[in-house]
């Protein structure tokens, strides 16, 4: 597996934190890449960075979201841009470096509440 850098991803993201009012997310702080021969039925992942290294190295947090090439370009710009969403859903208020799973006490990560947040985009 290899990756390369996705400035067109980050972009996207970038307008999507704008326009959606995901004011708790640092875009400077998400990178974008676009991965080639994974192994996974995913389209894309969020990697985050742990605690440890804003304690112990006082890195910032960050985040890396990743397009698999072979099942995202095949999506639809719509389901493209849902994709994206879902992905910055697992990223909690605090930006911590943390991921938020897909069912938690106050939150749920499904196609119901990103079609909710979408609409909002539309």
């Amino acid at each position: 597996m290899h990756y390369k850098p996705a400035p067109e991803i980050k972009k996207t993201v970038a307008v999507l934190v704008k326009q959606l009012n995901f004011t708790h997310i640092n875009v400077q702080n998400i990178h974008c890449i676009r991965s080639f021969d994974a192994k996974t039925r995913a389209y894309a992942r969020i990697w985050g960075m742990s605690r440890l290294f804003k304690e112990v190295a006082g890195l910032e947090p960050h985040y890396i979201i990743e397009v698999i090439d072979k099942h995202y370009d095949k999506l639809s710009e719509r389901e493209k841009i849902k994709t994206l969403i879902h992905e910055l859903m697992h990223i909690p208020k605090t930006f911590s470096g943390a991921l938020l799973s897909h069912r938690g006490r106050y939150h749920r990560i499904n196609d119901r509440e990103v079609e909710k947040i979408l609409r909002k985009f539309l």
